[in-house]
């Protein structure tokens, strides 16, 4: 009976830890996702919507997202820049180009996590359409780094990794006709401390 009852538990053992594996693997990586993608940025379209699939609800579940619908907007992240090197706390960026159509928008630097960076002193850490200055082609032009900067400028603190959160609101480009249209700043490296 011995002999029956290890192999059981550990062909079980292997099933469970297996499967546990497997299902975290696939929530850290957005498997099952549709994605987006405009040079660095990407977002996932259906994310906010009954066509999302399962994974993308249990990501979305598991992280403690309220995700934007189709007709609230869209949301894009850049983790790199758009040469493909990992976004850094420590460097310095230019985000420069038109912005799609939008009633508002919204740029703000998070950690790994999604959890927005702190404000620096008094300054915000997060811009807002509102509240930019655009160039005269209307493109905008934002500087994020750990030191001021004139113009637009986002503030970053801390080190290690970062993602760059667009969030657009009340937008055409959320619907499926529009949405392979898209153009989106480029992200360029300006330095690093």
């Amino acid at each position: 009976m011995f002999r029956t009852v290890v192999p059981i538990f550990v062909a079980l053992a292997i099933a469970i830890g297996g499967g546990a594996w497997s299902l975290r693997y696939a929530l850290d990586h957005g498997f099952g996702m549709e994605t987006l993608t405009v040079g660095p940025w990407q977002a996932n379209p259906d994310l906010g919507t009954p066509d999302a699939s399962a994974y993308a609800k249990a990501v979305v579940a598991r992280r403690g997202e309220l995700p934007l619908g189709r007709a609230e907007g869209l949301a894009f992240h850049a983790s790199e820049d758009s040469s493909g090197k990992a976004l850094e706390r420590n460097c310095s960026y230019r985000i420069a180009g038109q912005l799609p159509a939008a009633r508002f928008w919204t740029l703000h630097a998070a950690d790994p996590q999604m959890r927005p960076l702190p404000e620096t002193g008094l300054r915000q850490a997060a811009l807002q359409s509102m509240a930019v200055l655009h160039e005269t082609d209307d493109a905008v032009v934002v500087t994020a780094s750990a030191h001021p900067t004139p113009g637009n400028w986002l503030p970053l603190s801390g080190a290690g990794r970062m993602i760059l959160v667009l969030a657009l609101y009340d937008t055409p480009i959320a619907s499926s006709t529009e949405i392979s249209r898209v153009l989106l700043p480029r992200i360029s490296r300006l330095g690093c401390e």
